[in-house]
């Protein structure tokens, strides 16, 4: 299969698994994850009606995007990985969606940056629900608080959780506990999902998923 073969199959994935789960299609985002795949091997996405992008690292993103950007509307780019304090301004300037709000420096450090730049981007925080210590995100028991600081002291409006459930486990019961915390922090929107478990992240209620092998290829 070609790219925009591998897209609709994906996209046929998450309707199939939206039905299933009682969910309308739409009520899923596709977050097309283009980290390490050049301007070229993006384009024919592009081409092919896909609007979403999610990439791993601001510098890398800044290389293809304005390019690609040039000419196409719509076009919505997603901060999907950690994002270090000194990188925060451009990450403000380049980005539609940060998914990885996980610290208070790096929140204060993004509520800045959108008032000195006149940006309101969509913020959400990364839960690390496998607390595993190589993984950025926050704890699940401090999320609710976490939340909570952000919109209260820093003004921030965090539209939804993230999480990577740990590689060798069932990812349900991530899924499960993230839909959970977001519950609880009145928060209605989940991005969770990749390549191998994006359509049980449907049915346990994802609004986002975030799908790079299976569309571009094996890295």
């Amino acid at each position: 299969m070609d790219l925009q073969d591998r897209l609709e199959d994906v996209r046929s994935r998450i309707a199939k698994a939206a039905k299933e789960a009682g969910r309308q299609p739409d009520a899923v985002t596709l977050v097309a994850v283009s980290k390490t795949f050049d301007a070229q091997a993006i384009r024919p996405a592009i081409a092919a009606g896909q609007r979403v992008f999610g990439e791993n690292r601001v510098q890398e993103a800044e290389g293809k995007w304005p390019e690609l950007r040039t000419g196409t509307k719509g076009i919505e780019l997603h901060l999907i990985g950690p994002l270090q304090s000194n990188k925060a301004a451009d990450a403000v300037a380049l980005f539609d969606v940060i998914e990885t709000v996980d610290r208070e420096k790096i929140a204060r450090t993004i509520a800045a940056e959108m008032t000195k730049q006149g940006r309101a981007l969509r913020l959400y925080v990364q839960v690390n629900t496998g607390l595993e210590p190589q993984k950025a995100g926050i704890a699940p028991d401090d999320t609710v608080s976490f939340v909570a600081f952000c919109r209260e002291e820093l003004g921030l409006a965090i539209e939804g959780l993230m999480c990577i459930p740990p590689a060798d486990e069932n990812p349900g019961p991530h899924f499960a506990l993230l839909a959970k915390l977001a519950a609880r922090c009145g928060l209605d929107r989940l991005s969770m999902g990749m390549s191998g478990d994006y359509e049980t992240a449907v049915g346990f209620g994802a609004t986002s998923v975030r799908v790079g092998s299976a569309i571009f290829g094996s890295r």
